[in-house]
């Protein structure tokens, strides 16, 4: 694990463009077109913390890093390995890439996020830990001033989930939720086709998704020396260790604790994030949701949502994990990498500048460090992101209490529904609870 080098050492942007200031009087700023196409200003490079370092954070460093607007300055995990691991791929990344435009590649590592989140010199994070962490590090992160990117499903619960819409706002906070496809040319032709009318009029829309959770049912197994197992369970109750909730560094497989209900919501949310939030997209309802959900019965084959305005949306087998937004005239599937539509030549159509048109994002990285350049909303703002959160949980419910339920979106309650109602958040360790 590294050592901290000094925060006096550390010049951040903030710093640069104040020191800067300072000496314009005798020296004139080169342009930036001087330097070369594509250079990045020191003072425009923006520093980032990363707060978990497994298969997914290593994916992300590549993203962020490859915009090559962002220095990564710190990383935290519970998992000691996986931590310099971490460290050295950043290392390894840069040492290969001879236009870093100043990159660092020594990244401070911590067992304790919260001596991430106490660095000045970061302006965001970005959050890649398992679902029951996400709204207690996104809500300290936003408290300690930080920019936020956080990892999909936005949260484990609803009640969590608009606790980190209220408390980004309350902060002025910028915050990405990591659904990329908002992002991808085939999700967006799909939305713009669907919003300007080219299939009719809406009749349902079908989302391949896997299933709901289970509760946790792995064998307890021996603790890796380097895991901090009781910090990984954070405010969950105790439970047994397995390798398939934490992998090593040998194990090439996606962790499992997806798959159970105390640490993430199944197939539901875990595709479901990705596929019910371009349906949402399509129908324009980011803002708002469902006002029914009906679990299968002898009137309904599948999960079934039903909107204020009468369009229906069922939760069906997983298969492609895509979605299919079936209209009068015509019908639309979007799954990633492929769009097809009836008749075909529709999935080509040129939407004109005069029609409906979404936000425009083509690198869902670029467009997070823009936005907080901006101080602006990203193309998938946490408002996005805990409305679609909301619309897995609320459907996990009703597969849970196998009985139809009335939403209101507005409240974000469940209508004369106790029991449901009461799933809308969880218990946490005191300790944890922020």
């Amino acid at each position: 694990m590294s050592t901290e080098k000094g925060k006096e050492n550390t010049l951040n942007r903030r710093g640069f463009i104040k020191n800067v200031a300072v000496a314009s009087a005798a020296f004139m700023i080169v342009p930036r077109f001087v330097l070369g196409k594509g250079y990045t200003a020191p003072s425009d490079m923006i520093n980032l913390g990363f707060i978990g370092t497994g298969k997914q954070a290593l994916g992300l460093k590549d993203a962020f890093l490859s915009t090559n607007e962002i220095n990564i300055l710190a990383a935290a995990d519970v998992y000691g390995a996986k931590l310099d691991l971490f460290n050295k791929e950043v290392k390894k990344y840069l040492s290969n890439k001879k236009d870093s435009h100043g990159n660092t590649s020594e990244v401070t590592g911590y067992a304790d996020f919260r001596d991430l989140l106490a660095r000045k010199d970061i302006d965001a994070v970005v959050i890649a830990v398992p679902d029951h962490w996400h709204s207690i590090i996104a809500i300290l992160a936003a408290r300690a001033g930080k920019d936020i990117y956080c990892e999909k499903p936005l949260s484990l619960t609803i009640q969590e989930g608009r606790a980190m819409v209220d408390e980004s706002r309350r902060a002025n906070r910028v915050f990405q939720t990591g659904s990329m496809q908002r992002s991808w040319h085939e999700f967006r032709q799909a939305v713009e086709l669907v919003r300007n009318g080219y299939i009719g009029d809406i009749k349902t829309v079908k989302v391949n998704v896997g299933v709901a959770p289970i509760p946790y049912n792995l064998a307890a197994e021996t603790i890796p020396e380097s895991l901090n197992w009781d910090f990984w369970l954070g405010p969950n109750s105790p439970q047994a260790y397995n390798h398939f909730l934490a992998p090593g560094l040998k194990d090439i497989f996606w962790a499992k604790w997806r798959d159970y209900k105390e640490f993430g919501g199944g197939g539901m949310t875990d595709w479901g994030a990705h596929m019910f939030d371009i349906a949402q997209w399509g129908l324009d309802m980011d803002a708002t949701g469902p006002t029914s959900i009906t679990p299968p019965d002898k009137d309904h084959e599948f999960l079934t949502y039903q909107y204020a305005n009468g369009i229906t949306m069922t939760h069906e087998p997983a298969g492609n994990q895509g979605v299919t937004f079936v209209g009068t005239t015509s019908t639309i599937h979007v799954q990633r990498g492929k769009l097809e539509t009836t008749p075909i030549e529709l999935k080509d159509k040129l939407i004109g500048p005069n029609e409906k048109h979404v936000y425009l994002s083509e690198n869902h990285y670029k467009d997070f460090l823009q936005a907080m350049r901006n101080r602006t909303k990203p193309v998938a703002d946490v408002e996005i992101g805990h409305r679609t959160a909301t619309i897995c949980n609320i459907g996990n419910i009703a597969y849970q209490l196998k009985r139809p339920l009335q939403w209101n979106p507005q409240k974000e309650e469940f209508l004369n529904d106790d029991e449901a109602n009461k799933l809308r958040s969880r218990e946490m360790r005191k300790e944890w609870v922020v």
